[in-house]
């Protein structure tokens, strides 16, 4: 059944993309506040891990390990948790993975400040990741619903990135903050609270919810959001995108302790994090008039390019200056990752579909603190910066030989198949 777009003075579809128009969307703040402060916590774990770990192990390598098992553990589970999202609506979903997260949270942080043996870690950090409540794409899904056939959606989509990256602005920074002057801890403390809170909050938000799509859900479960070419090849480019965010944060505490100011790690980070939001908003308000496509495209080579002069960094200042650029390079692919979704999957098996974006990065993210963790212990200090170099160029390769997936499959009208005819559903191989 073809959707209807209401006409209205008010309605989105018929004004000028902005994010005046966007925020004034119906209904809109009693998701987008708690959203945020549920999705806050994210920014926050992987950082308050390897400062905790590292603190009582004294390796950056042991850190990054059991980093790394959090976000593996997020990323392979964080498509099943969409999928059942889409099917069953986003409360039945959110709910309990919220309980879960913060109490595995809270026993891997008693764990690391008992001195517990590495196994034990890797064993608590698996439900802690697995558990991550994946709010951004369900934020993303619920503005799907209320934007569906707006052109405000590329908007939504840009504001989304903004918001993300402006919890990556202030989560190293309490994160790095908590645990250099308060206590160890208070980082993963902190980020179980917050994720319980802001969580049930958002889950109490029924109103905004997309219904539980079971029957649409149903046509496409044999093929998943995952058979679509197009959603694989963005799996690929997240993934390089996550390895600059965990080389990253990883690289830069390493550089700030060798400099003797582990305090410098949280602003650093942060000034990433800034050029990455900046670049957002200006993404959310120009109109473009080049394909998502070619913008993909040319915004990953910039990413590449950037992140492979990290590692020549001599001094803080300069460090900081190539970290904006590269924030810079990373907000206009994933806006325009994210919406190529809305093109190439069905709105039954978006919110896996996000998912899948969301758990490459944190894959990406995953691999790289392992990674880097190892290098700066291993090799010389800035040797972890190599990971982000090589992640995006490997990404940007893939991209580039297979970016006509990207391209929505053409869709033959129903009309013309018959009135009984079901609409199809681009889901499967083209």
């Amino acid at each position: 059944m073809a959707s209807t777009v209401t006409t209205s003075k008010d309605s989105p579809a018929t004004s000028r993309p902005g994010y005046g128009r966007l925020l004034r969307t119906r209904g809109a703040w009693t998701f987008l506040l708690p959203g945020f402060a549920a999705r806050q916590p994210f920014a926050m774990l992987t950082l308050s891990l390897v400062l905790l770990v590292q603190h009582t192990t004294g390796s950056y390598g042991a850190a990054g390990a059991v980093a790394a098992v959090t976000g593996v553990s997020m990323a392979l589970f964080a498509p099943y948790s969409g999928r059942l999202a889409d099917r069953y609506g986003q409360r039945a979903v959110l709910v309990p993975g919220v309980l879960v997260h913060t109490v595995s949270g809270l026993a891997l942080t008693a764990l690391a400040l008992t001195g517990a043996p590495l196994w034990a870690l890797f064993a608590a950090a698996v439900p802690t990741g697995a558990s991550v409540p994946q709010i951004g794409p369900m934020v993303r899904a619920r503005w799907g619903v209320k934007l569906k056939g707006s052109p405000l959606m590329t908007t939504a989509a840009a504001f989304e990135s903004v918001t993300d990256e402006f919890t990556f602005v202030v989560g190293p920074l309490l994160a790095t903050a908590l645990c250099t002057a308060v206590d160890p801890a208070a980082g993963l403390v902190t980020e179980a609270a917050l994720t319980l809170i802001g969580g049930l909050l958002f889950a109490a938000q029924k109103g905004t919810q997309p219904r539980p799509g079971r029957e649409e859900h149903a046509r496409v479960e044999q093929g998943s959001a995952l058979r679509v070419p197009g959603v694989r090849v963005l799996i690929v480019t997240f993934l390089g995108i996550g390895s600059v965010f965990g080389g990253m944060q990883v690289s830069l505490a390493a550089f700030s302790e060798a400099i003797g100011n582990p305090g410098l790690n949280g602003v650093l980070y942060g000034v990433f994090a800034a050029g990455n939001m900046l670049a957002g908003i200006a993404c959310g308000a120009i109109a473009w008039r080049t394909t998502p496509q070619r913008r993909l495209v040319l915004a990953y080579a910039a990413l590449a390019l950037t992140a492979s002069a990290l590692w020549t960094a001599p001094s803080a200042l300069l460090l900081a200056a190539l970290g904006l650029l590269v924030g810079m390079c990373i907000a206009p692919a994933l806006i325009t990752g994210f919406t190529l979704v809305e093109n190439l999957v069905p709105a039954g098996a978006r919110t896996e579909a996000f998912t899948w974006l969301t758990g490459a990065v944190a894959l990406g993210q995953a691999a790289a603190v392992m990674v880097a963790g190892q290098l700066e212990d291993r090799l010389w200090n800035g040797a972890g910066f190599l990971v982000p170099m090589a992640g995006t160029v490997l990404a940007l390769a893939t991209l580039m030989l297979s970016r006509s997936r990207l391209v929505p499959p053409r869709v033959t009208s129903p009309v013309t198949r018959g009135a009984a005819h079901r609409e199809p559903v681009a889901i499967g191989e083209t």
